[in-house]
């Protein structure tokens, strides 16, 4: 099991406390509320109903929240989704089944349970199509110019700065789409920087509850 502690944030939505990197992996503002706000709103939605697949990145897996959010979004659109997500270290299935997303977001606990299986390539729902791996970023090997959409939900630079570097912007640059987007929740300028340098066009949005902006990027 890991060693992850459950939070509850100010949505009342969950998140979890890793005392390995010494940060949350969502928001303690609200966890929920902010994958809306910065993947879901931001990321996702521009692409829903444009074309009849659309092929999503996340680095940084973690609790699955943002892959629950899309699949559901999706299925609400009838938008087909093949959803690749990276995870160096995931969480174990006694950690999913605490978290209480499906609750608040009044779905089946089996279907979000079925995003915390081992690596695998599985059928979610009619729509929504997840290969999940256990790698680093450093590491994983990427299909060139593949994805529409990336969220970046790694820890922040303070705690992984060897993922806001850019050596791993250009790798994902390469990955996408010409006219893809990257969302993530850090706004920092040695991010800015690293993404400028790796080719993307950035914009700052006005951020969710307890965060002032966030970035987008496009290729």
């Amino acid at each position: 099991m890991d060693g992850n502690k459950l939070t509850v944030t100010e949505d009342g939505s969950h998140t979890l406390y890793s005392p390995e990197v010494g940060e949350h992996y969502h928001s303690t503002f609200g966890a929920i509320q902010e994958s809306e706000h910065i993947f879901i709103r931001a990321g996702l939605n521009p692409f829903i109903g444009q074309q009849e697949i659309v092929n999503i990145f996340e680095m940084g897996f973690g609790t699955g929240l943002n892959a629950l959010l899309t699949c559901l979004r999706a299925e609400k659109a009838g938008q087909k989704i093949n959803y690749y997500g990276l995870e160096a270290s995931p969480i174990s299935m006694k950690t999913a089944k605490t978290l209480n997303y499906h609750e608040l977001l009044n779905t089946d606990q089996n279907l979000f349970l079925r995003f915390h299986q081992p690596d695998n390539s599985i059928q979610i729902s009619d729509r929504f199509f997840l290969e999940k791996k256990t790698n680093t970023m450093e590491q994983v090997i990427l299909p060139d110019d593949h994805f529409d959409i990336v969220y970046f939900d790694a820890f922040s630079p303070e705690a992984q700065p060897e993922l806001w570097t850019p050596e791993i912007f250009e790798k994902i640059f390469r990955a996408m789409k010409t006219g893809g987007i990257l969302t993530t929740y850090s706004c920092k300028g040695i991010v800015k920087r690293a993404m400028k340098a790796a080719g993307f066009k950035l914009e700052k949005l006005p951020g969710p509850p307890g965060k002032r902006e966030f970035l987008r990027a496009t290729k």
